[in-house]
């Protein structure tokens, strides 16, 4: 309490209820490769539903990608999602935005997200490309699929196919008649739009129309009986498809000075109207094939997207079809971050599971193909691999497909943390079970998971009449230590990051014993319930002088020592199973069988 000066009593509340707050275990992180959608951007998706809308079916190209986030989504609900587009490459290999524009216009434009377009495109119109009047909203040649109509007039109005799905003709609205007294006068600032989905890429049916904007205004100040805008530039913005770049050339003038759309409503004359407007978006396309994009360049992408502990939060990042030096750089950043877990799966695909020579050979080049990634890994207690790729329906195209399950083993570990804690092993037929496997392109047997798990491979194994298992719970640690399963690392990731954060408050503090003792008062506590929660053995916390040195303090540190044991999953079963003699006493054959037992007379 500071000293006071004149008599007086003073109130000084002190908080000395802080604890170790629960830290958040399941939220998992991807970067890959999809026809649509936002680009360079983390999104949260919580449903293959969400995956679908936000991205596009998956094709020939990028099915591995679309399905290793799906399958994950079969067993937890939170994982930010990024679409990868490379825009270092050459201005010809850039992925583009269709555009709609002038006839015989083929540039697209390039529009990674939302943040981009508010920063590239002013109120005057994409500088850049000045003849394009719409874009796709998203880059690729899903945009292709696209086209825009509208109309301004009534005339052309009655003569238009869509004109049933509108309330009436475009004229002036009531927003432009208040603004001019009241007046009746033809300002004509109305315009409808329709979005169609010409090449069926978007609704699966050619022709479909996907979106409707009834009585949008050309001016600039318009507003609806809400409040809201009623300009279409800002109305078309919320499109799902569709961003606007520049005004229409033409089509229905609304000002009498500039020629232009955009005028506010008192400073306009009634215009005139040019009638229809229709247009096909071209030029969209993915730049580099997808098969094009170098794995590598995926794989330092987990590093600028899912790289900073301090800004995004994840705890377990999905590898995808990602093998080699590429998934080194993803498992590089889940132990530069030391808070998460990367999960990978090696390169044992269709070209496993369709080889028709014997089954030496295609064990054989299985488990080389996994051992090249597991190589390329290295000595890493924040990787997880596992033995390959399973076989599964692809509803959007009506074929199966093989594809990694590193999505399902990621899968497995969040609802691990769902149904117990992240300290419990996911492996085992308890909590390992596989959804959606028709086949595995590689199925272990006994011998061949004896050669892999060892150097630290997850078998993925289809066990008759138990279904498809993950029957391993190793991680890529190559040291024996407790840091070579997965339950342990997860453990000491839950421990470290939830003490990492109530210790923080302890800076600036006094390094006094009382600093010390509320900080192991907060610590305790906390590990005595995860004790309770069968994840910890036994712990002790030694935070007093014995480690906090005047040399210590002096150097402005705090120090505190916390030992672990860490509960162990079982990996291997012994059953002894042993025959004796009618007559034979079973407490004197037990204490025979186990020598370190009491020994004692049997009478």
């Amino acid at each position: 309490m500071p000293f006071q000066v004149s008599p007086g009593v003073k109130i000084v509340e002190r908080d000395l209820s802080t604890i170790i707050p629960t830290v958040a275990t399941t939220p998992a992180g991807y970067v890959g490769l999809f026809n649509w959608g936002p680009a360079n951007q983390r999104i949260v998706v919580s449903s293959e539903n969400d995956l679908y809308q936000l991205y596009g079916a998956p094709d020939n190209d990028n099915f591995k990608h679309f399905f290793t986030v799906a399958n994950f989504l079969q067993y937890g609900n939170n994982i930010q999602v990024v679409r990868f587009l490379d825009t270092t490459t050459a201005d010809g290999n850039k992925a583009k935005n269709a555009v709609a524009g002038l006839s015989g216009y083929s540039t697209g434009v390039l529009i990674e997200n939302q943040m981009v377009y508010d920063n590239t495109v002013s109120g005057s119109g994409y500088s850049v490309t000045a003849n394009a009047y719409f874009a796709a909203k998203y880059a690729g040649t899903f945009g292709n699929s696209l086209t825009i109509e509208a109309v301004d007039t009534a005339a052309a109005f009655n003569a238009w196919g869509l004109s049933g799905q509108f309330v009436g003709a475009p004229s002036t609205s009531l927003f432009v008649q208040n603004v001019h007294g009241g007046s009746t006068a033809s300002y004509n600032d109305e315009i409808h739009f329709a979005i169609i989905d010409t090449g069926g890429k978007f609704s699966g049916v050619t022709g479909t129309v996907l979106e409707i904007y009834d009585g949008l205004s050309k001016a600039s100040d318009a507003r609806k009986s809400d409040g809201s805008s009623n300009y279409y530039r800002n109305v078309i913005n919320n499109s799902a498809y569709v961003y606007w770049l520049n005004h229409i050339s033409g089509l229905g003038t609304y000002s009498s000075t500039d020629n232009s759309f955009g005028t506010i409503a008192a400073a306009s004359s009634p215009a005139n109207t040019a009638g229809y407007y229709k247009s096909g978006f071209t030029a969209g396309t993915l730049g580099q094939s997808i098969s094009g994009i170098t794995a590598d360049n995926l794989g330092a992408a987990y590093a600028d997207f899912f790289g900073d502990p301090d800004t995004v939060d994840v705890s377990i990042l999905l590898g995808g079809p990602l093998t080699g030096s590429a998934a080194a750089q993803v498992s590089e950043v889940a132990r530069d971050r030391m808070d998460c877990v990367a999960v990978i799966s090696p390169d044992v695909d269709a070209t496993i599971a369709g080889y028709n020579g014997s089954k030496a050979t295609k064990d054989a080049n299985a488990v080389a193909k996994a051992l090249i990634t597991r190589n390329a890994i290295g000595n890493n207690s924040y990787a997880i691999i596992d033995s390959g790729y399973k076989q599964m329906y692809d509803r959007y195209n009506d074929i199966y497909r093989y594809v990694p399950l590193n999505g399902d083993i990621a899968g497995l570990i969040v609802r691990t943390d769902e149904t117990n804690d992240p300290w419990w092993s996911p492996a085992g037929f308890n909590r390992g079970n596989i959804r959606g496997v028709v086949q595995l392109a590689w199925n272990p047997d006994q011998t061949q998971r004896d050669l892999i798990y060892p150097k630290g491979i997850n078998p993925v194994v289809t066990f008759s009449g138990e279904g498809t298992v993950l029957f391993g719970d190793r991680t890529a640690q190559t040291k024996p230590s407790a840091f070579d399963r997965i339950n342990v690392r997860r453990l000491f990731i839950v421990l470290e990051k939830s003490i990492a954060i109530a210790a923080k408050y302890q800076l600036f503090e006094f390094n006094d014993a009382f600093t010390r003792a509320n900080f192991v008062s907060m610590v305790e506590p906390f590990l005595r319930d995860v004790q309770a929660r069968r994840g910890i053995y036994d712990f002790k916390v030694i935070c007093d002088s014995t480690n906090n040195t005047p040399q210590v303090i002096d150097s402005n540190r705090f120090v505190a020592d916390i030992y672990i044991k860490p509960a162990r999953s079982i990996n291997f079963i012994q059953l002894n199973f042993i025959a004796t003699r009618t007559g034979v006493n079973f407490e004197e054959i037990a204490s025979l069988s186990n020598p370190g037992a009491p020994q004692g007379l049997v009478l």
